[in-house]
């Protein structure tokens, strides 16, 4: 009997995601550092000449932090997560751009139907990245020439090719055995990068890395290996198994060692059902439920019509609405409702999540609000409600006085 064919595992992820969508919108900042992540009053103003004007880093004030950043402002020393004042001093002349995230799942959904035209056996990981079973594209593990992998180089490139053709952005592919491998091989040569590995290239292409570029390997344990005298992959490899086990766990400790030796039997899920649906924002400055009313209201409106669109572009349906609120001492504060009904409208939405907010105490400031629906089930096929906690159906109409009661909302 014939072995099976061996695995091709390719990840894929988007160049500069974020970032590349803007450029696309404005070509004129091709090349120049680029920050996204500022507000609605970032956007570019059109100038009498026709020209755009556009924010700069420099004058930014406030506490946002970057959603992602062009490989010129990384060049700089800025990078997603950091803080825009402290970008500020890296950057000061970069161009600071408004988030628009309904722009960049659109395009999400661009790339994603343009790899699924090569092959649907795809693993939706985020917005911005996927993994690929290449393992039955047709042609996938024939040489071409005297290239032993021409084949699964072909089939990449294709869906390289796809991508760009359908969005007119670049990505990076990795392609190895298997998705651990591949998330490392996807940022090699990056960006635009193709890179193709087998278990023979794990001591030139993947041990002398950091451990930390590992995905499952966090600070914790790269503080920890590095006090053993352990900073590369090949230096974790050397480590005896038992020696693993016996300072980090029996899973944990057996899991660093097989993915230094570039084991991994994951499978690629090509289908999985969300858990929840959320969208929550952090405020510049921060709000009192009192003298910031209005603006804390837009907000929360806002807010819970964006989860209400979310569940209805995707199908979806929900019985449990929740917000999350973080004050100005950084404490986080949970709340949430079960409703006898599954909803996906934003009033209902918005009514639920105004019961769970007349349950915290808002003397504090707040500096982030989050809005979430969850025990979700496909719309029209709802199971059975349990027992209703205390909340209104969904098809009552909202009390006249409701919002009245509310500190906003």
């Amino acid at each position: 009997m014939q072995p099976p064919p061996p695995r091709w595992i390719a990840h894929l992820d988007m160049d500069a995601f974020y970032a590349s969508v803007e450029l696309l919108r404005y070509p004129e900042l091709q090349g120049l550092p680029v920050v996204i992540g500022g507000g609605r009053r970032h956007q570019p103003q059109l100038q009498a000449d026709g020209r755009r004007q556009f924010a700069r880093l420099r004058d930014y004030v406030g506490r946002g932090v970057a959603t992602t950043a062009t490989y010129a402002a990384r060049d700089l020393g800025v990078f997603s997560a950091m803080g825009l004042m402290k970008a500020a001093l890296r950057a000061p002349d970069a161009v600071l751009l408004p988030t628009d995230f309904d722009e960049y799942r659109r395009y999400s959904r661009l790339f994603k139907a343009a790899v699924a035209e090569v092959t649907p056996q795809i693993e939706d990981r985020g917005i911005d990245e996927i993994y690929i079973d290449l393992s039955a594209v047709p042609g996938v593990h024939e040489p071409l020439g005297h290239d032993p992998l021409g084949g699964v180089r072909a089939v990449a490139q294709e869906i390289r090719n796809s991508v760009k053709r359908a969005t007119g952005l670049t990505c990076s592919i990795g392609v190895t055995p298997n998705k651990l491998l591949s998330k490392i091989a996807s940022e090699l040569d990056k960006p635009d990068g193709l890179t193709i590995l087998t278990l023979a290239d794990l001591p030139t292409r993947i041990w002398p890395l950091p451990v930390r570029r590992i995905n499952g390997i966090g600070p914790k344990a790269g503080a920890k290996l590095a006090a053993m005298g352990i900073t590369r992959v090949g230096e974790l490899a050397a480590w005896p198994r038992a020696d693993l086990i016996e300072r980090f766990g029996r899973s944990y400790g057996a899991w660093l060692h097989d993915a230094a030796h570039g084991r991994d039997e994951r499978a690629v899920v090509t289908h999985s059902e969300p858990v929840s649906m959320s969208r929550e924002t952090t405020f510049e400055r921060d709000l009192h439920a009192k003298a910031d009313r209005a603006e804390l209201t837009a907000v929360f409106t806002r807010l819970c019509t964006q989860v209400a669109a979310d569940l209805q572009r995707k199908g979806y349906v929900g019985r449990t609405v929740g917000i999350k609120l973080r004050f100005d001492d950084f404490r986080t504060v949970t709340r949430d409702l079960t409703l006898p009904d599954a909803v996906a409208d934003a009033t209902a939405i918005r009514r639920a999540a105004g019961e769970c907010l007349k349950r915290v105490d808002l003397q504090r400031r707040l500096r982030l609000l989050g809005v979430r629906v969850g025990s979700l089930a496909r719309a029209g096929r709802v199971p059975a409600a349990d027992t209703p906690r205390r909340a209104a159906p969904a098809s009552a109409p909202a009390p006249q006085e409701d919002s009245a009661e509310l500190p906003f909302g």
